[in-house]
């Protein structure tokens, strides 16, 4: 296998610059081929790679599958990409499968959906200062306009914290992967080290596979840009690969309802003789400050507010500290699914690495707060929507009935009941109310810098084959 070259790789992939405060997302529609490859040109000095450190502003560029045709691959080219990707988010069939449906359908997205414009290409920026963001973008947005492109969704964000719009610290638990993670990193005890292939395609995933990936004949690079495929991979060495250090990335604005939230969580504690902050831990695994019930049961600590190398199994099997149907739980059940316990490798398949940012200011009650949820994964399917599907929106999850994600599941099917689990008897919260309402959401490519200044070309180039 090819060593990493953090040099071809976007800086998003191994870091999520939260030490910069500020960050806008700009999407916008090419219009022509010509426009959008001119403006990749424009953008290509700033895209910020994995090797740099200690910037103070950052650039990334990613790409749906309408963007990519736009800049000038074919069908055929196209179709070399997951076909999640290339269909999209929004198609009927996705919809259902990932509980976009009733307040979550696309048709009611204020970006993404079938009623909003076309998205070709998505450029984040983060920058240390607010007034470096705006004149940052302004350039940025500038290029565009010059260029003839269409502004398709402007996301701006809050200045970085450690806790999400509801109150609870967030990023907590990311996977660990060793070639993107510093020399004095700890690493877990616990056998949960992820694949470098889970997260960037041209490298072994979870089964020691590489994850199907863009690669093209040689005659399409006939300037050579993109490396060419190890001859080891069993791929025919005459040939260039689009999709090496490349990966997807899963953009999902969730508006938070934080006054319902908090109400619904007052009305349950005085029904229960808890109290609200017991209650909403409960719902999410872990407490306030950070510490997870399954080490922490009967209060929040501050030495466990980073912790994240534990397990289901042994510590909590039977939900009487973590429910079993809590958020973090069903986004991440670690060794113990089903009911059963699990070798760590199994969650492992279906890791997903974390870059969201809180939007909205919450003022005076009068400005929708939520999450810009943004994940990376190499495989839509295994990953992002597998987790979506089968353990957030799944009534049956870790052998329950009727239960939901009390913090993000989708109340559909007769299922809006949460339960935790307890000795005598259990507790039964009934009638949640959404809390998590989509509001836009997309499929991109984050392409490598080598892969970048290829599409960046392709308008200038022979018609590929």
């Amino acid at each position: 296998m090819p060593s990493l070259d953090l040099a071809d790789v976007q800086g998003f992939v191994k870091s999520g610059y939260t030490s910069l405060g500020y960050a806008r997302y700009l999407m916008y529609a090419f219009g022509n081929g010509s426009a959008g490859s001119a403006f990749l040109s424009t953008l290509l000095p700033a895209v910020t790679r994995a090797d740099q450190r200690n910037v103070s502003i950052v650039t990334q560029v990613a790409l749906t599958s309408s963007g990519l045709a736009g800049l000038g691959l074919n069908q055929d080219q196209l179709a070399l990409f997951s076909q999640e990707f290339t269909a999209g988010m929004t198609t009927p069939a996705r919809s259902h499968f990932l509980g976009d449906i009733d307040d979550h359908d696309p048709s009611r997205w204020s970006w993404g959906g079938p009623r909003n414009p076309q998205i070709d290409v998505l450029v984040l920026c983060f920058a240390a200062t607010s007034t470096e963001l705006d004149e940052h973008t302004s350039g940025i947005d500038a290029a565009a306009d010059r260029l003839g492109l269409t502004t398709a969704a402007r996301l701006d964000t809050q200045q970085w914290s450690e806790t999400e719009p509801f109150g609870f610290r967030d990023g907590i638990s990311q996977p660990f992967i060793a070639e993107l993670s510093s020399a004095s990193a700890t690493r877990p005890t616990a056998d949960t080290a992820v694949e470098l292939g889970e997260f960037l395609l041209g490298y072994p995933n979870a089964y020691g596979n590489l994850t199907d990936r863009p690669v093209l004949p040689a005659a399409a690079d006939p300037g050579h840009v993109l490396p060419s495929v190890d001859p080891s991979t069993n791929r025919a060495a005459n040939t260039a690969d689009l999709g090496r250090n490349g990966t997807y990335l899963v953009f999902r604005s969730l508006r938070q309802d934080v006054a319902g939230f908090r109400a619904y969580l007052d009305q349950a504690a005085g029904a229960t003789g808890s109290d609200a902050a017991s209650v909403a831990a409960k719902f999410v695994g872990r407490w306030a400050g950070g510490a997870p019930l399954a080490l922490s049961p009967d209060g929040d600590r501050a030495e466990l507010s980073l912790a994240n190398d534990f397990g289901y199994a042994q510590e909590d099997p039977d939900g009487v500290g973590c429910p079993l149907g809590a958020h973090v739980r069903r986004a991440n059940p670690r060794d113990f699914i089903d009911g059963q316990a699990q070798h760590n490798s199994v969650t492992n398949r279906h890791r997903l690495l974390r870059r969201g940012r809180k939007f909205g200011t919450g003022s005076d009650g009068m400005e929708a707060v939520g999450l810009h949820f943004i994940a990376l994964n190499a495989n839509l399917s295994r990953q992002y929507e597998f987790v979506q599907h089968s353990w957030i929106n799944n009534p049956k999850f870790n052998g329950l009935y009727d239960d939901i994600d009390p913090i993000s599941g989708v109340r559909a099917d007769g299922a809006t009941s949460f339960t935790v689990q307890g000795r005598p008897i259990r507790t039964r919260y009934r009638d949640l109310p959404a809390f998590v309402t989509t509001e836009g959401g997309a499929y991109f490519f984050l392409p490598g810098l080598q892969a970048l200044a290829f599409l960046a070309g392709l308008a200038t180039t022979a018609p590929q084959t």
